[in-house]
């Protein structure tokens, strides 16, 4: 039985990578700043639910008392606005957060990850390209690949991987605030909206959390082995 470590576990995406290890049969820790968002994730499922802040050092290190086979670094912020608008404060907060966060987590996990472990880094196509109005979030995400493909390297011979999962817009709450952002700068209805949201890919539709979490299982597995250093998109095409 695997121990698997998901950071941002309280929703969204993390919430469903968290319930596919537990579906899995694997003893699954969950780790948010809020403790009722990680018990609903839990719902009874027996995951240990730990509050932190993956930005604070120590709080960190602290999550490692012991070794885990997987670690997902899932936790992750970002927000649509033009780049003269972005203040210091937001784009440190941003960096902080998705590329300093995945840092942290993955220097402490490897400290004592056993041969054959797993890091996975939950990334965006944007870590492949970028977009207007979201320069801080593109920036941290192309940080987030730069650090697993440098980090493949150095786990390679301890036969342990490093990957990068890429989605498009994902329907959680961060896709619906992107949603009602657009509604609120384009003056569009919901509908509209959503459709400017997902343009980009050639499905046409949001990806499912569910589809998410199944490339994370599928990078978790023995059959994946020889999966080190890739970016791994899920966007319809869009990349």
């Amino acid at each position: 039985m695997r121990r698997v470590l998901v950071t941002g576990g309280g929703s969204g995406i993390g919430r469903g990578i968290a319930r596919a290890f537990a579906g899995a049969g694997d003893t699954v820790s969950i780790v948010g700043r809020r403790a009722d968002a990680l018990a609903e994730t839990d719902g009874g499922r027996g995951m240990a639910c730990l509050v932190a802040d993956i930005t604070d050092e120590a709080a960190v290190d602290a999550l490692f008392l012991q070794p885990f086979d997987v670690v997902v670094a899932n936790a992750g912020i970002g927000r649509a606005t033009p780049l003269v608008e972005v203040t210091l404060e937001e784009w440190n907060t941003t960096l902080a957060v998705n590329l300093t966060g995945t840092f942290l987590t993955f220097r402490a996990a490897l400290r004592q990850m056993p041969e054959g472990g797993r890091l996975i880094a939950v990334a965006s196509t944007q870590a492949l390209k970028g977009g207007g109005r979201i320069a801080a979030y593109s920036a941290s995400k192309h940080g987030v690949l730069g650090l697993v493909r440098s980090v493949a390297h150095e786990v390679a011979r301890r036969n342990i991987t490093c990957n990068a999962i890429c989605p498009g817009f994902v329907d959680t709450p961060m896709a619906e605030a992107a949603v009602k952002s657009v509604m609120k700068g384009r003056g569009v209805d919901e509908a509209a909206a959503q459709a400017m949201v997902v343009a980009n890919n050639p499905v046409g539709r949001m990806i499912g959390v569910e589809e998410v979490a199944s490339a994370a299982l599928y990078l978790a597995s023995p059959g994946a082995a020889m999966v080190n250093g890739h970016a791994l998109s899920l966007s319809g095409g869009e990349i």
